[in-house]
């Protein structure tokens, strides 16, 4: 060897940061001058075996899974809004959120099976009964919620059955705050890192939106007088939601840089101007009784709900996506563990 030679009592004559250069400008010794010290070290890519991602990215279409989300969100809080208008003479109300209620969970059912493909895969769930399955649980749950929402929309139109139509306004409301945030135990029991790292909070952001949404439904729909409730639960579920929301992306670390990049970070960012826009509508529309004022609350608030769920999504596939997002928590977790 030129420089230095190899012996029993090992390298001999060796030169060290001459001999062998290593980096990027390895050989070019004489460009290095007066440059200063050069990164070693290339930025850490995350990839796998050839070049094949780390998780399958969700196959599921936006306008499908997440209107499902959404309108199972509005259909569940309905009921409830539904069964305190029944409760407390408010009949203008009770009957547009019962209204509102059948309508959205049908839409909403629809979605999930043009998601599916044919209606016989949902009746293929029913299959099964595993209590550990969100799944399992969520479709057995659409299936008992559907029809009370149907009869007590059915009976408050017609008048008739009215016995009939207060149990199945009342079955709907107990199973209503399931039916609103049992999607977000569905999207966290993935694998895809921003949805399944905010599990405990993604249920209590999706109950909030659901609450925004149906307050702002019953503000279009039903007569401005006999809106408190719902201006009241507007005002509770958007307290809700963005507390939750903004907890959930402190707790969640890395996971939650999908939330802030791109068009989840423009829809949710329109989310939070609509539902606290929509919120301080509705709160001055029960001072002045206005009209106008309740309309656009309303649609403010449908509107912000539906861009919450639509960023969700996104955000979700777009940490699929990127393998740094399921490398670099596991790596922290391992680290932790260990140490």
């Amino acid at each position: 060897m030129s420089g230095s030679d190899v012996t029993r009592e090992g390298v001999q004559g060796a030169r060290p940061g001459r001999d062998a250069p290593v980096g990027a400008f390895a050989g070019r010794r004489g460009r290095r001058r007066g440059r200063g010290e050069q990164p070693m070290v290339p930025e850490a890519r995350f990839s796998s075996y050839y070049g094949r991602p780390v998780l399958n990215k969700p196959t599921w279409k936006a306008l499908d899974i997440a209107g499902y989300l959404y309108l199972g969100g509005l259909a569940g809080a309905s009921s409830l809004l539904a069964a305190g208008g029944h409760a407390t003479g408010r009949p203008g109300l009770a009957r547009a959120a019962k209204l509102g209620a059948a309508g959205a969970i049908t839409l909403s059912l629809g979605a999930l099976v043009h998601d599916l493909g044919r209606p016989a895969r949902f009746v293929n769930m029913l299959r099964v009964f595993k209590p550990t399955s969100p799944m399992s649980m969520g479709s057995w749950l659409l299936a008992g919620y559907a029809p009370l929402t149907m009869a007590a929309a059915a009976a408050d139109v017609t008048g008739r059955c009215r016995l009939v139509g207060a149990a199945a306004t009342g079955g709907a409301a107990v199973l209503g705050p399931a039916v609103a945030t049992y999607t977000a135990v569905l999207l966290a029991d993935t694998a895809v890192p921003s949805w399944h790292e905010g599990y405990r909070e993604l249920p209590f952001v999706f109950a909030g939106s659901a609450a925004g949404a149906a307050a702002g439904l019953a503000l279009l729909c039903a007569p401005t007088a006999q809106t408190g409730p719902a201006r009241r639960m507007a005002v509770l579920g958007v307290v809700l939601e963005t507390g939750a929301f903004q907890l959930m992306k402190r707790r969640m670390g890395l996971a939650a840089e999908p939330f802030e990049r791109g068009l989840p970070q423009r829809l949710l960012r329109a989310a939070e101007l609509l539902t606290v826009g929509g919120a301080a509508l509705a709160a001055r529309a029960g001072r002045r009784r206005g009209r106008g004022l309740a309309a656009a609350g309303g649609a403010a608030l449908l509107a912000g709900s539906a861009a919450l769920r639509f960023g969700v999504f996104h955000a979700g596939v777009a940490s699929a996506e990127d393998p740094k997002y399921t490398v670099v928590p596991q790596r922290e977790r391992l680290r932790a563990r260990d140490g």
